[in-house]
């Protein structure tokens, strides 16, 4: 078992095992930046580190900073919703929806084509369908 602190040191070290890290997994380690960093140093770091990981797997085009900046924005808005402090399990129970990959909440702010654009992918752009 990792603490936090050690996860974070592990992704941004490349060390991180690809086979195992799921969407659930990158919702933790962007909950874990998020209590440990200010929500700009968290986007910058975890998207940096993403984006070495992709890479590292060969896959540098699947980074998407539409995707990830979303759910960063999303989980610290819903961290500060609850009042701030709160374990990864508590955070889980409480935002569900967040856990969802397919057929998500991202499904329920953006429309299909704005997810699916190189400017989404290469660019953060703000929610466009209307709930």
């Amino acid at each position: 078992m990792l603490t936090d602190k050690e996860r974070i040191q592990q992704f941004e070290d490349g060390a991180t095992p690809p086979e195992g890290f799921h969407h659930i997994d990158h919702v933790r380690l962007a909950f874990e930046y998020l209590g440990r960093y200010s929500v700009l140093e968290a986007l910058q770091r975890f998207s940096s580190a993403l984006r070495r990981f992709a890479a590292a797997q060969g896959k540098a085009d699947r980074y998407h900073e539409t995707i990830t900046w979303a759910y960063l924005l999303l989980i610290r808005e819903r961290i500060a919703r609850a009042g701030g402090e709160q374990t990864w399990k508590e955070f889980a129970a409480r935002n569900a929806d967040l856990l969802i990959w397919k057929g998500g909440i991202l499904e329920r702010l953006y429309w299909p084509e704005t997810l699916d654009s190189s400017l989404a992918r290469n660019t953060f752009v703000l929610p466009d369908r209307r709930l």
